[in-house]
């Protein structure tokens, strides 16, 4: 049977998109500084029922795709991917970017950073089982990493992973874990063995979020909302059918999903409502176009943008031949994060106490959403200290960070007296 050409994929998924009743996206009227959608914040507060809605309609529209061939198009055959090359994957997202189509977000961590994984270092049993049926949205995933003693140094983690026969029982608490309250399955790394270094005795497993002794908490943040949730497990069993890698490997197993995670972070945009185009209007609007400190501001964060986009293609473009995410990811994300905070600067020079105080004047206290949301992506896949340790280290080749106990067993470890 001949292979699917790029032409004849470019026509069943045009077909298949103009019969699937979705609205094309209008054309976008130009921009007006008052008129519009007045959302600046960077992390959205959804209605718990009405993100339950959106999470249905974003499933069935997943599992639509998926059945037609069209929702793991470059993954391999044996698996239920569609085995396409890579590039159709564009060619895809090219198409379906013209439809309106409900929201995507919540697969994000699911099919970026947990189903890679899973294909690289999961068993075949459960990679079988689990890898259809997430790209299906039979199944939403989430990620446990993180601890409240181990958030960007996360080889500190001491959730415990003991093994009790052909089972691991897992025990301790995870926090800034996103989406776990609609998971169904989540990446979970714990310590396996305290007599280890602290990068050495560590396992991922994938883990039933509906399990008995799985306890999902909401996080309330600063910006009001409850984006995120911390994540009991007490006495929690896991077969060992479900562990990621070799036993005490998972340091390697924590890697692979976080370069994807600083992919995925870091090819994002500047929030919400951080358009050039609209904050030059907001210049314009309260008449500082002519100060020349201003206008330097919002040009920093034009280049910024510039060079994140061309730093992101090129990195898009390698992943895309199959290359594997590495230490250069990190660039993306802190190239992110520093556009952020230049726009933070901007709105607050230029709204000033307009930022603060809430007087119902369109495009001024909906940025303090965006100005109160930005500390969390300076931390979120990484702190921007720990991304310039790895950028130095790993990609610019300078001496390690001294202070690092990578030799010592674990349980002699002070945790929280080390830099990461």
């Amino acid at each position: 049977m001949s292979e699917t050409t790029e032409e004849q994929f470019t026509k069943d998924a045009t077909s298949f998109l103009e019969e699937s009743g979705l609205p094309q996206k209008a054309e976008r009227d130009a921009f007006v500084w008052g008129k519009g959608p007045d959302n600046a914040a960077m992390f959205e507060e959804v209605d718990k029922e009405q993100e339950q809605i959106d999470l249905d309609n974003a499933k069935a529209w997943r599992a639509k795709k998926y059945r037609a061939g069209f929702g793991w198009i470059s993954g391999p055959k044996s698996l239920g991917g569609g085995g396409h090359p890579r590039r159709f994957e564009r060619v895809w997202a090219q198409l379906e970017a013209q439809y309106d189509i409900p929201d995507n977000g919540f697969f994000g961590i699911g099919l970026g950073m947990v189903a890679p994984t899973i294909l690289a270092h999961g068993q075949t049993e459960v990679s079988s089982e689990l890898l259809p049926k997430l790209y299906g949205a039979d199944l939403i995933a989430c990620q446990l990493f993180s601890e409240p003693g181990a958030g960007s140094d996360l080889a500190s983690l001491q959730m415990r992973a003991d093994k009790d026969g052909d089972e691991w029982v897992l025990n301790g608490q995870k926090v800034w874990t996103s989406g776990a309250h609609y998971s169904d399955v989540g990446e979970v790394i714990a310590r396996s063995d305290f007599d280890l270094p602290k990068h050495q005795g560590l396992t991922g497993f994938v883990v039933d979020m509906h399990a008995e002794g799985v306890e999902v908490r909401p996080l309330r943040q600063m910006t009001g909302g409850t984006n995120f949730n911390e994540v009991y497990f007490t006495d929690v069993r896991i077969p060992d059918t479900h562990r990621l890698g070799d036993i005490n490997k998972g340091w390697g197993v924590a890697l692979t999903t976080l370069m994807n995670e600083r992919a995925s972070i870091g090819s994002g945009s500047g929030g919400t409502g951080g358009s050039y185009t609209k904050l030059s209007a907001m210049l314009r609007h309260y008449g500082k176009n002519q100060d020349a400190l201003a206008r330097q501001q919002l040009m920093n964060i034009y280049t910024y943008g510039k060079v994140l986009a061309w730093s992101n293609t090129r990195s898009m473009d390698a992943l895309k031949a199959g290359k594997t995410p590495g230490a250069e990811m990190s660039l993306s994300k802190m190239g992110l994060t520093k556009q952020m905070q230049a726009t933070c600067d901007f709105v607050s020079d230029v709204l000033e106490t307009k930022l603060v105080a809430d007087t119902g004047e369109w495009g001024t206290y909906s940025w303090a959403g965006y100005v109160l949301g930005h500390p969390a992506m300076r931390i979120a896949g990484g702190s921007d200290e720990v991304m310039r340790n790895i950028v130095g280290e790993r990609v610019l080749g300078l001496p390690k960070e001294p202070g690092i106990d990578t030799t010592s067993p674990f349980k002699e470890i002070k945790v929280g007296t080390q830099k990461s």
